[in-house]
């Protein structure tokens, strides 16, 4: 007798993100389309093999992350890689360090290794939510670097994916945001998501028929923060109004979103040499006769080379850079994000640093 349905599933998922980790690691020289490849490794010393690729689980204790971490060492008993842990303390609430300490030592008993407990400070820049998550990123970068980590695996579910879509939303944000969570991102594709296919439901289901003990951060039901109020109040009373299947049709706008934006983005990378002129300024009347969408990513890629943060650089500064292309009146220079300064100067759009 097989295993339990929720259990396969996320054993399934995860097999298929270590077969290509594991694709990836055997031939770096040829990344997989739309992601970009890593250093190759150094050549084994002579007469040793060359060692497995090590893939990380982020786990923080919860369901997700506990089913995530016991698919990936199950699965990587039976395939050439080396399967580790880390999981971030936030030090947001007392005994948060007891807390990690205990989850490294579960994560341990699953034979993983190496496996990390990291205390971060969490700032208090974009919020709290933001704020802890920029947190939890820089411990996991500084993590895999330091381990030479091929991938980190990440927890998020269908359900987390139809949550950002909404968050997005409510911002009035562009396709990009509503793309939600990538399956592949950050540098060289580190973060991996397999379950972004698979709901919270399934992940819980595994954790409980493989007496998996699972902790329930306190956070994620308090109502103080935007997400919580989301997930157990915005989604449950959309899910009452429009029917079952809100959750999966979030996912399947993410995925279509993704698909536009990605070729928006091409279409504004091949469009950047044709708008400017040959000192490399970016000509107006030209600029003017590219789509919308396409000239607002032509813009911002200029405004993020010249150093403005991207992370700082929202739609209204955009906005303003995209007015004096479309609704020029004279208009002085703009101020934007890492003090970049943009101006109209002659028929051409200029910007530097101020």
């Amino acid at each position: 007798m097989g295993p339990h349905p929720a259990v396969a599933a996320i054993r399934l998922a995860v097999r298929r993100v270590l077969h290509d980790v594991i694709t990836e690691h055997s031939a770096p020289e040829h990344p997989l389309p739309g992601r970009t490849a890593s250093a190759p490794a150094a050549p084994p010393a002579a007469g040793r093999p060359a060692q497995p690729p090590l893939v990380l689980v982020a786990c923080s204790g919860g369901a997700d992350s506990m089913a995530l971490a016991s698919a990936l060492a199950f699965e990587a008993r039976k395939l050439p890689v080396r399967a580790g842990a880390v999981t971030v303390d936030h030090g947001l609430q007392p005994g948060s360090d007891l807390r990690a300490a205990e989850v490294a030592a579960r994560l341990t008993a699953m034979d993983l290794d190496p496996v990390e407990a990291v205390a971060v400070t969490v700032g208090r820049d974009g919020g709290p939510e933001a704020a802890a998550r920029d947190a939890r990123y820089a411990a996991l970068d500084e993590a895999a670097e330091r381990l030479g980590a091929a991938a980190v695996l990440l927890g998020h579910t269908r359900d987390d994916q139809a949550e950002t879509v909404l968050l997005g939303l409510a911002r009035g944000s562009g396709i990009r945001s509503l793309s939600g969570m990538a399956a592949v991102s950050g540098t060289a594709g580190r973060y991996r998501r397999p379950f972004l296919q698979l709901d919270r439901q399934t992940a819980r289901k595994a954790c409980m028929v493989q007496s998996l003990p699972v902790w329930d951060d306190p956070m994620n039901a308090d109502p103080a923060y935007t997400r919580s109020r989301l997930r157990h109040e915005g989604l449950p009373a959309l899910e009452k109004s429009l029917g079952k299947g809100v959750v999966e049709a979030l996912a399947r706008t993410a995925q279509l979103c993704r698909d536009d934006a990605d070729a928006l983005d091409t279409w504004a990378a091949d469009a950047d040499p044709s708008v400017r002129d040959e000192a490399g300024l970016l000509e107006c009347a030209k600029l003017y006769a590219l789509p919308p969408a396409v000239r607002r990513r032509v813009l911002r890629r200029a405004a993020i080379a010249e150093g403005a943060p991207a992370g700082s650089l929202f739609a209204r500064h955009v906005e303003e850079l995209d007015r004096l292309i479309t609704g020029w009146r004279g208009q002085g220079a703009i101020n934007l994000p890492g003090r970049v300064v943009a101006r109209r100067q002659g028929g051409r759009l200029v910007i530097r640093q101020g």
